[in-house]
């Protein structure tokens, strides 16, 4: 006798795996398409909705006869509706998992050290400059102040802060060729 007879039947002599082959037989194509779009078409995810809905198929026997009503397509189809719907509600609850193709394509943020090494160059780049272009650079870039306003602090025509902003980033692209993608 087998524990499965046992929970199936409470009597030996029947067995389990062949009354739930057969209902995986007759209603496991429909089943598996309900759940597959219920899935949102995960093939995976489906699959395992189904093997699920089959253990609680095998958990409750008094499903599978089919005395008391003329199908048990209707409970399994439930039973798996159900399934999936607790499926999605889990998955919501909790953060998203992050793949190894997120993970690849995930822009790597520069660490504090490399920043301040940046940081430093830069500083030492801008040291570099004309007293002239290093106002302007200083008054637009670093301080956001607008051309208007740098002209207006500066007493110069705004088309000079213009040049002297420009001749000062092509100095600087210069003198930190690795950073010249940041300089635009």
């Amino acid at each position: 006798m087998t524990a499965a007879t046992t929970l199936m039947h409470g009597t030996p002599g029947t067995t389990a795996e062949h009354e739930l082959a057969q209902v995986q037989r007759e209603h496991g194509r429909p089943l598996f398409a309900l759940l597959l779009r219920l899935c949102d078409g995960d093939r995976q995810r489906a699959e395992d909705l189904v093997q699920e809905t089959l253990v609680r198929a095998w958990q409750h026997p008094e499903a599978l006869r089919t005395d008391a009503f003329d199908s048990i397509r209707p409970w399994l189809l439930t039973v798996g509706r159900r399934l999936a719907i607790d499926a999605r509600r889990a998955r919501q609850a909790r953060p998203p998992e992050v793949g190894d193709a997120i993970l690849e394509n995930a822009r790597v943020s520069a660490d504090h050290a490399e920043r301040s090494t940046a940081a430093l160059d830069v500083r030492k780049a801008v040291k570099t400059l004309t007293p002239e272009h290093r106002e302007v650079l200083v008054l637009v870039y670093f301080q956001g102040a607008s051309v208007a306003e740098a002209a207006a602090t500066l007493g110069i025509p705004a088309g000079t802060v213009k040049s002297r902003a420009y001749y000062a980033l092509r100095a600087l692209r210069r003198v930190l060729p690795g950073y010249a993608t940041d300089l635009h």
